[in-house]
């Protein structure tokens, strides 16, 4: 069993929450704007993470992936109630919302490694450098692994919906029927090792976002 290291599991952990509260507030918040106020009114476009907690994806996923070897920290929130029949243009809008969860995610990896580029380096073990840097680095990688995972095409993620969202409608309503068996499919993935095929732009937007980040 890896050994265990407090103060890296609460900054991972506090990441990844704050990670996946604002993704999911991104998909509330872009659909509202794009005609549907399901989620504004069930509470659900805020950073407080109570609203948003899944007592598996939440808490006891994360936990699980704490104590398995490889160090892949991973979890996921309650998906955001969105009623696609409300946007002012369903097929449309059900893309941009889909895409606003993995486009917020990026977009904290982004200020994540700017916010590294200008924090000075050294200060000794105690400074307020030695401090914020781990917790910056970690937000870099989780959210840009968040936001790749999210965009594969396997149901349920996000890539699903923006693809079937562009997909002419018959071959949408055939790649619908997928939907029963995505949690299988991301687990088979998960299983064979095969994801790290749809996970290599992870590597390549962290490399450039290090570049950024002077890492």
């Amino acid at each position: 069993m890896p050994q265990f290291d407090l103060y890296t599991f609460l900054t991972q952990a506090t990441v990844l929450l704050f990670a996946i509260v604002f993704h999911e507030c991104a998909h509330g918040f872009v659909a509202d704007k794009l005609g549907d106020p399901t989620a504004r009114l069930q509470g659900r476009i805020t950073l407080n993470p109570v609203p948003h907690i899944d007592p598996f994806g939440t808490i006891i996923l994360p936990l699980i992936t704490l104590l398995l070897p490889g160090g892949f920290f991973f979890g996921y929130a309650k998906p955001v109630p969105v009623t696609t029949t409300n946007l002012r243009n369903p097929r449309s809008g059900s893309i941009w919302v889909a895409f606003a969860g993995p486009a917020s995610n990026f977009l904290l990896a982004l200020l994540a490694a700017i916010a590294l580029a200008l924090v000075p380096a050294g200060g000794g073990e105690k400074s307020f450098s030695a401090f914020i840097q781990p917790l910056l680095i970690t937000a870099l990688y989780v959210n840009v692994y968040l936001g790749v995972f999210n965009l594969m095409p396997f149901p349920p993620l996000d890539g699903s919906w923006i693809l079937m969202g562009l997909l002419p409608l018959n071959l949408a309503l055939s790649y619908s029927r997928l939907r029963p068996y995505g949690m299988l499919i991301l687990a088979a993935l998960l299983w064979t090792r095969l994801i790290s095929v749809f996970m290599w732009p992870a590597r390549v937007l962290i490399g450039a976002l290090g570049q950024l980040a002077s890492l």
